[in-house]
């Protein structure tokens, strides 16, 4: 396994990742944005949102928490406040398929 780069380093971080099917990109971006504060208050520490080139209708995204039960605990949340109310998921399209990821390696080339 390894990274290319050899000055590559391990860094405590739990990844929480998800993705799913949705409708409309401009307004899950919108859900998104509006949810901005309470990831800030959850503890996620960066976020990277992602589409496959070839398709326009699904979406990831990484979230990124300092232990994996912080990931865990605001997993949760997003089940219980967010995509269990069509107004707070407004473009989900199915069901979220989501994973709790340890980081084991990282590097820039």
């Amino acid at each position: 396994m390894g990274c290319a780069d050899p000055a590559a380093h391990h860094e405590d971080m739990y990844t929480l990742h998800i993705e799913h099917p949705i409708t409309d990109f401009d307004a899950w971006r919108g859900a998104f944005t509006r949810f901005a504060p309470l990831r800030s208050a959850a503890g996620v520490r960066s976020c990277t949102v992602r589409r496959p080139v070839d398709d326009p209708h699904y979406v990831s995204v990484d979230l990124d928490f300092d232990t994996p039960a912080g990931a865990e605990a605001f997993l949760q949340t997003l089940r219980t406040r967010v995509w269990s109310t069509p107004d707070n998921s407004p473009a989900l399209a199915g069901d979220p398929i989501t994973r709790i990821l340890a980081t084991e390696e990282t590097a820039q080339s």
